[in-house]
């Protein structure tokens, strides 16, 4: 038993065990599991001390370890250093549609998808393709690209800010597969990842897939800091840090030279590995140079077409350090994330042609009109973003919270996301809804769902 009284202890969980045939550690990770997915444990909750949960059940601590890093490995958990153990603050969130989100009613602001566009000119390029007379291998197995191919991404990436080598360019089928590539080839389980607080949900589900822990990167005026970053290096032992300089994923922040500066220079300095999602550079008519231009040897890159040109065009450029090309080449081939042979053709004479800087123009027009929309309709209330914005971050007023905003909107029949799916860490994030504004058929939908959505504003 116990040497403690635990009667009068204010315990948050107070678990009872139950004898079964599995490890007493996997038994005590199912029901804090269970726990949080029923709602005993609330999203923020500080788990008791691990020594102190370890003596009210008269367990080894190390049982107790064990248990608490199966949650976290799994998102459950939030870990701070000096500060304890706390029930992740999304874990109630799932990015996932529901069955009522097929309602045809309904008009989806949630899901990022690109405007649709007209694409004859990617048609005809493709048709062409199709008859050449070595059409045939377009349609092989291939690993690793033909030197033209490279040089075609070298070229692209230029516009995005950052001259890449094409020695160091890599091919993934999307900035999503990008990403697991990077975690399969340079990560182990339990490794930690600084983030901004909130973050896109698929980062958040990808490091889950291979038990990365997450770890928010203190701000100091709405800007990673560098005792933030220094802090998480020194205390929460992060292996790297995430970062999209552009247009971030939720908050449509754009981040300083001076901001992107520090980060290149504290790489540097403390020999940290960065990854920078260029998703949303190329639609930038000036993007600011990269960070990875003033730290090559201490910054991935990931730039992908999918969200900026067609979505059909599951590419996306990797541009690494030398020291992590093998790695990662590894990883792409041996989980089949390389890119097919077709679409990689199709890529690359779109950008040598110039027929890609087109597109990106009428993806650039389309995001104009659609922005231009949404600050006549929200006018007057903090809408973050502009004209070349995926998405805006919208904040709430009255104290409302993002998830609670969530559901209000689905009832009239507009799908969000709030602030909740996006946090990262123990705290509850302010009280905000991203709003994908490209996601509507058309401007008049989406004007529909703005209004819903104003109105409900002006009901709160």
């Amino acid at each position: 038993m116990p040497f403690n009284s635990f009667d009068q202890y204010p315990l948050t969980w107070r678990p009872t065990l139950i004898k079964t045939s599995i490890p007493l550690y996997i038994s005590l990770a199912n029901q804090l599991e269970k726990d949080i997915a029923d709602g005993i444990l609330r999203p923020g909750t500080k788990l008791p001390p691990q020594r102190e949960l370890a003596d009210f059940l008269d367990i080894n601590v190390s049982t107790v370890s064990r248990a608490f890093k199966i949650c976290a490995n799994k998102g459950l958990l939030s870990g701070i250093v000096g500060s304890g153990t706390y029930v992740a603050y999304d874990v109630e969130t799932n990015i996932f549609v529901t069955p009522e989100h097929y309602k045809p009613h309904l008009i989806e602001l949630g899901s990022m998808m690109p405007e649709t566009i007209p694409q004859d000119e990617v048609i005809a390029l493709l048709l062409k393709m199709l008859t050449e007379p070595d059409s045939g291998a377009l349609f092989q197995y291939t690993h690793g690209e033909p030197r033209w191919h490279k040089e075609a991404a070298v070229k692209l990436i230029a516009k995005a800010g950052y001259p890449a080598c094409q020695e160091n360019v890599l091919m993934a089928n999307g900035g999503q597969n990008a990403l697991a590539a990077i975690f399969a080839g340079l990560f182990q389980p339990g490794d930690k990842l600084g983030t901004d607080p909130l973050v896109y949900p698929g980062l958040k589900s990808a490091a889950k897939l291979f038990g990365i822990q997450l770890v928010p990167i203190q701000h100091e005026n709405g800007e990673l800091s560098k005792e933030g970053i220094q802090y998480a290096v020194k205390n929460d032992n992060v292996k790297a840090i995430y970062v999209m300089p552009d247009s971030q994923n939720p908050t449509a922040h754009t981040m300083s030279y001076a901001c992107r500066d520090m980060i290149a220079n504290s790489a540097k300095e403390m020999n940290l590995l960065i990854i920078e999602d260029g998703i949303n550079s190329l639609l930038l008519k000036k993007p600011m140079k990269a960070i990875a231009a003033k730290a090559p040897e201490n910054v991935i890159y990931i730039s992908s077409l999918s969200k900026t040109i067609i979505p059909a065009l599951r590419l996306a450029y990797i541009v690494t350090p030398k020291q992590y090309y093998h790695d990662l080449d590894n990883a792409l081939y041996n989980i089949n994330l390389s890119q097919s042979a077709l679409l990689t053709e199709l890529a690359s004479r779109m950008i040598v042609s110039g027929r890609l800087e087109s597109l990106l123009e009428t993806r650039r027009t389309g995001l104009k009109r659609r922005n231009q929309l949404t600050d006549r309709i929200l006018q007057g209330y903090e809408v973050w973003g502009g004209e070349e914005s995926l998405s805006r971050w919208l904040i709430l007023p009255g104290g409302i919270t993002g998830h609670q905003f969530e559901n209000l909107a689905l009832q009239k029949g507009v799908f969000i996301f709030g602030s909740e799916r996006f946090a990262v860490g123990k705290d509850a994030p302010v009280g905000a809804a991203r709003l994908a504004i490209c996601a509507p058929k058309s401007l008049e939908e989406l004007e529909q769902g703005l209004m819903i959505l104003k109105e409900l504003l002006q009901s709160l």
